[in-house]
């Protein structure tokens, strides 16, 4: 049965359909970066309290800045914007669910001044993001805004007709102030450190060169909550689409699929309304901090750990990592000797459980997580999820080993041939730069823990950090992974 709002309620009877009317819906959140993530989280808990009765005034339109959101756009809009959430798990808890939280989306590149209007509307009172961490144009070494990018000065010199998500977001902010339409909130829902404090030194950082008037009027209307946000969602195959199509007998161009785990923690700071998410898992706090460093170093930090090392080996999905006792040995270990001392209490959360909660989820094998969704992005990912934890343990005199081998997984990752022989690319819109840093084993320390955007200063000038990742670099190449990381091991018992 191919799924669109003629179809809906001819679905088997196990499908979760809405129980709203779709034509009840009313847009108050404009999102910009629809993907898995987005529609398996934001777009879940939305619907959630839709279907409670409230929050109909909060459906979403999706905004599309890049020309492949083209097909994600056609995708949804053949099936009235309407997708399965198609929950994996090896419990039989799960739950497969047509949402209908988004009702629109539109691309900027088929009309610049329509997505400006949209973001302008007095309707909407939140627009959120998920832009990926690179994607906040955020020099890592040093926190400043990259103003220099081609795009960033392409939106400075042509602010009617802007490319990028600051772009847009100011020219629809001067509309709203010029109109006196009040500001909206301004919500970021990545996966960095910070994210609304992120969001809010990149935006006043453009408008301050755009228009310093319109900076400070942004600054003092826009509000910018940080959040926790998580649920691992693995890219949507060709083989999840059968699946579903063959176990349920929807026929869905986009599907997403997740896991059962959920959770977002996120400040109650909104300047123009919200809707009522609290009703529906949600839990608002007034700093996300102590939420958010856990998830971080511990969820994230722990899937670098792994990704690279169980790719060399040749593996390509997360469970299979865990299928190895080697790899839930080390992961134990980076989490319980290296980042947990690091932690502060958690409000509400047993570190130990979460940690085994950890374990559980990544060993998941219904979801077949892709290694390669993990390793992506890496020269983006390491300076939030990795290198903090790396920095704490070179100024606390701490055992530095464990933590070197994560960079040093990815160094030899970067070579593009895991230790079969099997060849592949790297996913990383710095594969080129990043590929050059190793190209020349003698002086991969010197050229990759020098790039100081992605590695900081402490790093490359911690004699016993550089020694520990030359030697874990060493004997990933003569040794390979599975006796490297019994080598490690044996030096933390």
């Amino acid at each position: 049965m191919k799924l669109n709002r003629q179809n809906l309620h001819n679905l088997n009877a196990e499908v979760a359909l809405p129980a709203y009317s779709l034509g009840d819906r009313r847009q108050g959140i404009a999102h910009i970066g629809v993907g898995g993530f987005h529609r398996a989280h934001q777009a879940y808990y939305t619907d959630a309290l839709m279907n409670t009765g409230e929050g109909l005034d909060w459906a979403i339109c999706g905004v599309g800045l890049r020309p492949e959101d083209r097909r994600a756009r056609d995708d949804l809009a053949g099936q009235d914007y309407l997708f399965t959430l198609y929950e994996l798990g090896d419990t039989d808890d799960t739950e497969v669910r047509v949402i209908g939280a988004i009702a629109d989306m539109l691309l900027a590149e088929d009309s610049a001044q329509a997505l400006i209007d949209k973001l302008a509307d007095p309707l909407i009172r939140i627009v959120s993001l998920t832009i990926t961490e690179g994607g906040y144009c955020i020099d890592d070494s040093n926190g400043e805004f990259m103003a220099h990018l081609p795009q960033i000065q392409h939106d400075l010199t042509h602010p009617e007709a802007p490319k990028t998500v600051f772009g847009f977001l100011c020219a629809a902010l001067a509309k709203r102030r010029a109109a006196g339409t009040p500001a909206f909130t301004l919500m970021s829902c990545d996966n960095l450190p910070h994210n609304g404090a992120v969001t809010r030194k990149a935006l006043l950082a453009f408008a301050a060169l755009r228009d310093p008037e319109l900076g400070q009027w942004i600054d003092g209307n826009v509000s910018f909550p940080n959040a926790m946000v998580d649920r691992i969602t693995p890219m949507t195959s060709g083989a999840h689409r059968l699946q579903l199509h063959d176990e349920h007998g929807i026929d869905d161009a986009w599907p997403v699929v997740c896991e059962p785990f959920v959770q977002w923690v996120l400040e109650d700071k909104f300047v123009n309304g919200r809707p009522a998410w609290e009703k529906v898992g949600v839990q608002f706090t007034d700093d996300v901090s102590p939420y958010e460093e856990m998830k971080i170093k511990l969820l994230n930090g722990s899937h670098l750990a792994l990704t690279y090392l169980g790719f060399l080996k040749g593996y390509r999905f997360v469970h299979e990592t865990m299928n190895d006792p080697l790899f839930v040995r080390y992961m134990r270990a980076y989490m319980d000797l290296d980042v947990t001392p690091q932690l502060a209490p958690v409000p509400g959360i047993d570190l130990t459980d979460y940690k085994n909660t950890l374990v559980e989820r990544f060993s998941n094998q219904a979801i077949a997580d892709q290694l390669e969704r993990v390793c992506s992005d890496g020269s983006s990912k390491f300076p939030k999820f990795t290198v903090p934890t790396i920095n704490r343990l070179i100024a606390d005199g701490g055992e530095t080993r464990r933590a070197a081998l994560v960079v040093a997984a990815w160094a030899v990752y970067l070579k593009g041939v895991d230790e079969n022989g099997v060849t592949y690319s790297i996913p990383d819109p710095r594969a080129a730069f990043c590929q050059a840093l190793v190209a020349d084993d003698a002086l991969v320390t010197q050229r990759l823990l020098e790039v100081e955007e992605i590695f900081g200063t402490a790093i490359p000038r911690s004699p016993e950090f550089v020694a520990a990742f030359e030697w874990c670099c060493n004997s990933l190449r003569e040794h390979g992974v599975t006796r490297t990381l019994e080598r490690v091991l044996a030096d933390a018992n």
